[in-house]
């Protein structure tokens, strides 16, 4: 049975021809068409003396059942087909993932961290075969040190079990994606989320890490200080480079104190357009408001369904405010204003705990809300993050082809720093579906990359986004990354055919 991989042809290696462009995975033949991109790749088998090796250290730990290595070779992202990788090793100690690596680069095998298995750009698919290298056992708060605001962990420490952790402090940990990702996989996509507008994101939060080389080392980047001059920033560095780079065995992150007073306000607008230019309007302002998230119509009635709320259905903002209850009047009061000035209607506050958290709830549910709205069918997810002031134009213009097309979607966006999804809902099965998605998402990160944006705010660019980030970057840029990872990894075994085209 012949089965087909998509990818886009603006994304081919160069010199190949897309009628021409057939690839084979193990077994499986990739044909290409217009849709989500899957690298030329080759297949790297897993030889029976690194697997023996594997099992000798690692016992029942490393396991080739196909159930397990199913689970562990996919992800949200719309990619259907793939192979897993042959084989998945559950680590529980920096030693463990140190071995791991170590007999994985003899026989030059390739290793794809694995958390939750959350992502969206295909981070975590096995597109060269190798192992899986699971490191959600590696799940405990190592340190806390409330005096300096900050924490260690391992990489499968959840952020809501850190949160929990450190709830009795009066302190959090503010990155928030919306899905309980591992610390580990936030790291290494630089995730940021509905905070980021006030708190930054991983980038801004990590203070240091330790971390397991190609070559099986252990090494550490940064420390406790809040700053330091001392040679190169490693830390940055391996921040965001999806496990291409390096395997995370510890984290150390800043913790911020509770606010004193937090409020969230919902507040509805005749249009999408409206919505935006509320937003900008409040950046421009000043305003230290912690968090603002747009829905459109078709998210919140989406929301209504799946976590049963009663939401107007019409575009909106999800505000929160942050500090002592005198500020957050102050601030509160001053957005509304705003808000009114451009049609904002139906302002209402959620000042409990219990309230908070259930529109809160309910906006991370957003993405499963919306796959829910189309039962059976898959997300192509957008990423892009332009200047503030360049949103509305951004955002309406994705809207309209969108509506053109006639593909249904949702739209979301922590559009307090320009970051907006558009989620186009595909049957996965139909190649025309998938051709549109990937032109509207072409179009829509093309805009971005022209107003001088990203192609991805915090996803990541994984499989799906590689041509993107050549766009964004240019030759030059992509060259040192390149000779950076071969620096670093030179038999190319850390999450390999990720994030670095051709």
């Amino acid at each position: 049975m012949v089965q087909h991989y998509f990818f886009s042809a603006w994304l081919l290696p160069a010199g190949v021809e897309r009628e021409n462009f057939v690839r084979k995975v193990g077994d499986v033949y990739a044909v290409g068409q217009i849709a989500p991109a899957l690298p030329a790749v080759r297949e790297r088998p897993l030889p029976p003396a690194a697997l023996e090796a594997l099992q000798a250290r690692f016992g029942a730990r490393c396991t080739t059942a196909l159930a397990v290595r199913e689970q562990h070779g996919r992800d949200e992202s719309a990619y259907t087909h793939i192979p897993p990788p042959a084989a998945v090793v559950y680590a529980e100690s920096t030693a463990d993932v140190a071995d791991a690596v170590r007999i994985a680069a003899q026989w030059r095998v390739p290793v794809i961290p694995f958390g939750v298995g959350s992502s969206l750009e295909g981070h975590l698919l096995a597109v060269q075969g190798g192992i899986s290298l699971d490191v959600s056992r590696m799940n405990q708060v190592l340190a806390i040190q409330p005096e300096d605001l900050t924490a260690t962990v391992q990489p499968g420490v959840t952020r809501k079990q850190l949160n929990e952790a450190i709830r009795h402090l009066g302190l959090f940990f503010p990155i928030d994606p919306g899905a309980d990702a591992t610390i580990g996989g936030m790291a290494a996509t630089r995730a940021s989320g509905t905070n980021a507008v006030r708190y930054g994101t991983m980038r801004d939060n990590v203070l240091a890490l330790e971390v397991v080389t190609a070559s099986g080392e252990v090494i550490r980047t940064g420390t406790r200080a809040r700053k330091s001059s001392a040679g190169y920033d490693l830390t940055r560095l391996f921040v965001g480079s999806e496990g291409t780079l390096g395997v995370f065995t510890e984290i150390t992150v800043r913790l911020y104190p509770l606010p004193e007073a937090v409020s969230a306000a919902i507040c509805s607008f005749p249009d999408v357009g409206a919505a935006v230019r509320t937003t900008i309007a409040i950046i421009q302002m000043g305003s230290p408001i912690a968090r603002c998230e747009l829905l459109d119509a078709r998210t919140v009635r989406a929301v209504n369904a799946h976590s049963k709320l009663t939401l107007r259905e019409e575009p909106m903002l999800l505000m929160e405010f942050h500090g002592s209850p005198a500020s957050v009047q102050e601030q509160a009061e001053a957005v509304q204003a705003i808000a009114d000035e451009h049609g904002g209607r139906a302002f209402e506050w959620a000042t409990t705990p219990e309230e908070r958290t259930r529109l809160w709830t309910a906006r991370h549910n957003a993405y499963f809300a919306g796959v829910q709205s189309r039962p059976g069918c898959r997300v192509i997810t957008t990423d892009a993050c332009v200047p503030i002031s360049q949103l509305a134009d951004n955002v309406l213009a994705a809207v309209a082809e969108a509506d053109a097309a006639g593909i249904p979607y949702f739209l979301v966006g922590h559009v307090g720093d320009g970051n907006f999804h558009m989620g186009y809902l595909i049957d996965p099965n139909d190649d025309t579906e998938r051709a549109t998605a990937e032109r509207l998402n072409h179009a829509l990160v093309a805009r971005a990359l022209a107003s001088g944006g990203t192609c991805t705010g915090e996803h990541g660019v994984g499989l799906h986004k590689m041509g993107f980030l050549r766009a964004e970057v240019g030759d030059g840029a992509l060259a040192l990354m390149r000779a950076i990872k071969a620096a670093l990894d030179p038999h190319d075994i850390l999450n390999p055919g990720k994030v670095l085209l051709g």
